[in-house]
């Protein structure tokens, strides 16, 4: 007989597991109930996959740190080398979702699916969306179809790549979207729909690796608006080992901004607070000998790499590589 697949879960939290005022979706507690809780509650789980659980947090994801994220990857990096195992799903809170599965996306090396998906009601809400997500989810991972797609992220019937994957609203149930590139796929009972991939290197061919690492690089995150500070840089440069400038339209800031960021010595990435599009070279912005253009990453996962690459080098070109090739 032909065995069931095992998909083990991830346990971090969030609203998924959020628990409050029967059928309110708002002024819940996040990570309130347990990872078994939630998969018990959900009818037909048992006959996709095996499920073995793991409660690795139970936290608002806001409170989500990079100590967690080095755990998970090195969970998944273990885990993956069991034969029995055929895929892995993490839960996680909405708010900062895409910027641990992009980090898991670069860093985990696995051919498995690897899907992360959370929810925007708290379980104890009318209409709760996280069972049925949690439910797409092991669809997917325990699909051959996921197999070497990289980190994807499933919400509300549609399948994301990790790259792409962005949160855009505050309320919705259909709160995400792949920004310029869209969705992978779809999920439709059990069935898994794939149109797209994404061209850029992941997991087992991705260059970068957390084996044996405990802490991560120091890069903050500044926002350039009207009347911006530009002593905020060289504040903010003091405590960090590189930026991300989050700038108006292509990655532009004031010309104060400007001269305060050629006094750095630390590497700088230009992104833009605009949701989608790429950052193109501008002479005006690009004199320094630190810059990087970020090009479409968002600024927190322009962040996410500019760890990864100082990981690995301080060498300005060497970065720009990177953000050209991931």
């Amino acid at each position: 007989m032909k065995r069931r697949p095992k998909v083990v879960v991830l346990a971090t939290g969030g609203t998924i597991a959020g628990k409050g005022k029967p059928g309110d979706v708002a002024g819940y507690r996040p990570g309130a109930i347990s990872i078994h809780s939630l998969t018990q509650s959900i009818s037909g789980l048992g006959e996709i996959a095996d499920i073995e659980e793991i409660q690795v947090s139970n936290i608002n994801s806001d409170d989500i740190t990079s100590s967690l994220w080095l755990r998970l990857a090195g969970l998944i990096n273990t885990l993956s080398l069991r034969d029995d195992i055929d895929g892995f799903v993490i839960t996680h809170g909405t708010d900062t979702m895409e910027e641990t599965a992009f980090f898991l996306h670069l860093v985990v090396k696995t051919e498995k699916p690897v899907v992360v998906t959370g929810a925007m009601r708290p379980s104890t809400a009318t209409s709760a969306d996280g069972p049925m997500n949690l439910y797409q989810s092991i669809v997917v991972a325990s699909s051959r179809e996921a197999r070497g797609k990289g980190v994807v992220c499933v919400f509300s019937d549609s399948i994301y790549c990790a790259r792409d994957f962005q949160k855009l609203s505050t309320t919705s149930v259909t709160a995400f979207g792949g920004r310029d590139f869209g969705m992978m796929g779809y999920v439709l009972d059990r069935r898994v729909l794939l149109y797209n991939t994404s061209l850029k290197p992941h997991t087992t061919a991705s260059e970068f690796s957390v084996d044996g690492i405990s802490s991560l690089p120091k890069v903050g995150i500044l926002l350039f608006h009207v009347d911006a500070d530009p002593s905020l840089i060289s504040f903010a440069a003091k405590g960090n080992d590189g930026l991300v400038i989050v700038g108006a339209g292509n990655g532009n800031y004031s010309k104060a901004y400007n001269e305060a960021i050629g006094e750095l010595s630390i590497p700088v990435v230009r992104s833009s607070r605009i949701g989608n599009g790429m950052i193109v070279p501008d002479s005006a912005f690009d004199k320094w000998g630190n810059i990087i253009l970020g090009d479409n990453l968002a600024p927190t996962k322009a962040r996410i790499l500019l760890i990864l690459a100082l990981m690995k080098t301080r060498d300005r070109e060497k970065i720009q590589e990177y953000f050209n090739r991931y």
